[in-house]
């Protein structure tokens, strides 16, 4: 009859108890840990599903160039120059029904357009700005008086357009990373009248070279490599002459006007008149040409020349719906 030794078996269940408590544990600890386990993935599952937080990142290629436009100082700085904010030196004084001081126009940008014509990796925007304007003549009723003491206010809508071609570049899942602005054309547009058109600028560079334009919308300024010509780049101090020809339904001089300067806080801003070189009358108007000089100021950066054409009796009585023309020109003051 075999004997068992009553140590080694003790020994024996003992281990096997603890392996029992064991196996126990890790079932315990995995029932345990299973609903923590479903919760975490289920938890992934709706982070996933969850819309992505917007990260002021077009997702649309209409988005990406819209806001390539709103980020282009060349563009944007026109704005400022358009608006006047109200009256300015007038630069003399006239002896009318009204008699001005001061003449000067407010423009508020009401709506902004971007319409946009895709072709493989260029696309062609047109840009379309809706501006609600007041025109501002301080003068006065009394032909006598040397100071203005009557503001007259005239409210208008003006329509400006200009071309903008764009390039894309890649073919990312982020597309303003895709596209680059690569030319602008000069902005060109007004009340719509046919009674006051401008029809040729030229200018008068201080390296010697000569712009003429025909038609803004058709005349493009690179922003980048092509063969479009450089935007106008002008030293601190450097004078442009600029020679405006324009019909006009009307034989009294016109009141043409340049507004330039003005930075994207509406600082610096100046105004000329032009002067009237010659008026030849045609079968339904007159052909007239008028030439004006300006000169940088010392503020780095992209700014905007603004020719403004109003028939006179607009700005000489209290009245008459305003009928104005108006065409720009970027150019930029060096460091």
């Amino acid at each position: 009859m075999r004997m068992v030794n009553k140590n080694k078996l003790s020994i024996s269940n003992k281990r096997s108890i603890e392996m029992k408590k064991q196996n126990f544990t890790k079932r315990f600890f995995i029932v345990l840990l299973l609903p923590a386990v479903l919760a975490f993935f289920a938890a992934c599952q709706d982070e996933m599903t969850v819309e992505p937080q917007d990260s002021g990142e077009p997702t649309t290629d209409q988005g990406a160039l819209e806001k390539l436009v709103d980020q282009d100082s060349s563009l944007t700085s026109f704005e400022e120059n358009y608006n006047e904010d109200g009256p300015m030196d007038y630069m003399g004084k006239i002896t009318e029904a009204i008699y001005p001081f001061r003449v000067g126009h407010k423009m508020r940008l009401i709506n902004k357009n971007l319409s946009v014509e895709y072709n493989y990796t260029i696309a062609v925007g047109t840009l379309t700005s809706t501006f609600e304007g007041i025109l501002f003549i301080s003068g006065s009723y009394d032909s006598l008086s040397v100071e203005p003491d009557t503001l007259v206010e005239k409210p208008f809508t003006s329509v400006i357009t200009r071309k903008i071609i764009f390039k894309k570049i890649a073919n990312t899942d982020h597309p303003f990373r895709n596209w680059i602005l690569i030319a602008i054309s000069l902005p060109e547009g007004g009340t719509q009248s046919s009674n006051i058109d401008i029809t040729n600028l030229t200018i008068f560079l201080p390296n010697g070279d000569s712009l003429v334009i025909k038609s803004p919308n058709e005349y493009y300024f690179k922003r980048w490599q092509g063969w479009w010509r450089q935007i106008p780049i002008l030293r601190r101090g450097e004078s442009v002459k600029l020679r405006v020809e324009l019909f006009s339904a009307y034989e009294d001089e016109d009141f043409v006007t340049l507004t330039y300067g003005a930075d994207r806080f509406g600082h610096h801003r100046a105004k000329r008149r032009f002067e009237l070189i010659s008026s030849i009358p045609t079968g339904d108007g007159y052909v007239k040409v008028y030439e004006q000089t300006y000169a940088s100021h010392q503020f780095p950066g992209y700014y905007h020349a603004v020719i403004n054409a109003t028939p006179k009796q607009f700005i000489y009585d209290d009245a008459t719906p305003v009928e104005t023309e108006s065409w720009g020109v970027p150019y930029f003051v060096l460091f």
